[in-house]
């Protein structure tokens, strides 16, 4: 078993003013990086999905892989999973950009989740719902999901319900934080400066 990470980059931070959600800052620090510090250490290797000009990620030291067609981060996950499936990974791990604070445990958590499941998908589940973009999938999931992709669909949940997903449960509802706004990200600086 190979695991990959992907981190999908491929939003707009319109909440922010339209920024590249992943150059955003939080405690002086791109979101990416905070994301990429987290899920490292957890995989054998980290793809960055994203369109436009990969060079400006060239600090990361991560392959950046483009969407065939933006459908959101579905569109991500399947460039991730034909990717790392060309460079020997069984399963992809996927989170969004603006996540930093993934727990330590996220990928066993995900793999022991997926021994529950006939198709070997997991998704995070905590205290306020479900959070489908973080997930692990298996790379023999890609001809499905270009197939749903293809007919036009681009609902995660739908797709990961039609494919059994199995839960990995955390308690802690804000290692899975998304910052979507100016309030988000003041929000997780004070977290950070609580934690120091």
């Amino acid at each position: 078993m190979q695991i990959f990470g992907v981190i999908l980059a491929g939003g707009q931070a319109r909440r922010m003013g339209g920024a590249d959600k992943a150059f955003v800052a939080l405690a002086g620090r791109p979101l990416i990086a905070h994301v990429l510090a987290r899920l490292e250490p957890q995989v054998e290797r980290v793809l960055i999905s994203a369109n436009g000009d990969p060079s400006r990620f060239a600090g990361f030291g991560c392959p950046v892989v483009a969407d065939d067609r933006p459908q959101g981060p579905l569109s991500g996950v399947l460039a991730a999973l034909i990717a790392a499936s060309g460079m020997g990974a069984t399963h992809v791990v996927s989170t969004p950009v603006d996540t930093p604070f993934l727990p330590g445990d996220l990928v066993p958590q995900l793999l022991l989740a997926a021994e529950a499941s006939l198709e070997g998908l997991a998704l995070v589940a905590a205290g306020d719902g479900d959070h489908p973009a973080t997930a692990l999938w298996p790379v023999g999931l890609a001809p499905a999901l270009a197939a749903y992709l293809a007919a036009g669909e681009a609902k995660v949940t739908r797709f990961t319900d039609a494919h059994a997903a199995a839960r990995a449960y955390f308690a802690d509802a804000r290692a899975f934080l998304n910052l979507n706004t100016p309030e988000d990200l003041a929000a997780a600086e004070a977290l950070l400066r609580g934690a120091a």
